[in-house]
């Protein structure tokens, strides 16, 4: 019986929002990239959030013979024609940093008219088992580009998205607020059941 699940992360953000919703739920722990050895090199060089998910649970799973979990996301933009999309993470570059990428957006965003920021944060989750076909589930949560960043907490591109229905950017919500409505815990509440086929887990629900 497993009591932990890999999520081919190295990112600390994504495996603490993980965490907290697979402990709650299914008794279990979930670790990063960073707690096992003799890594390949992964590069995202597919053009969906489902395909790159797929590609990195996959390696990993086969790599070290376990179940696996990975996501891909990341924020689609109607004006901006999807973008950054699958190139979130690197939008202003290459080891862009959060605030690089979100002035980035921002630049993009001063063409567009007050009326058309319309946005949604983007997660594919994929689950990898040897032996067994990988799937996915997808997550979304939609809101409105920002005229600027508001709120400390989250990462990424959370204080440029104002959720309307909650008054807040994504960055003023506190962190277990964020994991009951963020797109990677819709994704993820929709992975449980999925885990639950797949194999044992002490769980509470």
């Amino acid at each position: 019986m497993w009591n932990e699940l890999v999520f081919a992360t190295g990112n600390a953000h994504k495996v603490e929002e993980l965490d907290a919703i697979f402990r709650q739920a299914l008794g279990i722990r979930v670790i990063g990239l960073n707690g096992l050895s003799d890594l390949p090199e992964i590069v995202e060089d597919q053009d969906t959030f489902e395909g790159n998910a797929i590609k990195k649970a996959e390696t990993i799973a086969r790599l070290h013979n376990r179940p696996v979990a990975a996501d891909d996301s990341g924020l689609a933009v109607e004006a901006l024609e999807g973008a950054p999309g699958v190139y979130s993470a690197r939008y202003a570059g290459e080891n862009a940093t959060d605030r690089e990428n979100n002035r980035k957006l921002l630049r993009e965003m001063e063409k567009v008219g007050a009326k058309e920021r319309e946005c949604a944060f983007v997660c594919a989750l994929a689950l990898a088992i040897p032996g067994e076909p990988t799937q996915t589930v997808r997550g979304e949560v939609t809101g409105e580009i920002t005229l600027e960043p508001r709120g400390n907490y989250g990462f990424g591109y959370d204080p440029m998205v104002y959720l309307p229905e909650l008054d807040r950017t994504v960055a003023e919500l506190l962190p277990e607020e964020k994991n009951q409505i963020s797109h990677r815990a819709t994704a993820a509440k929709k992975l449980i059941p999925l885990l639950l086929k797949a194999y044992s887990f002490p769980t509470s629900i």
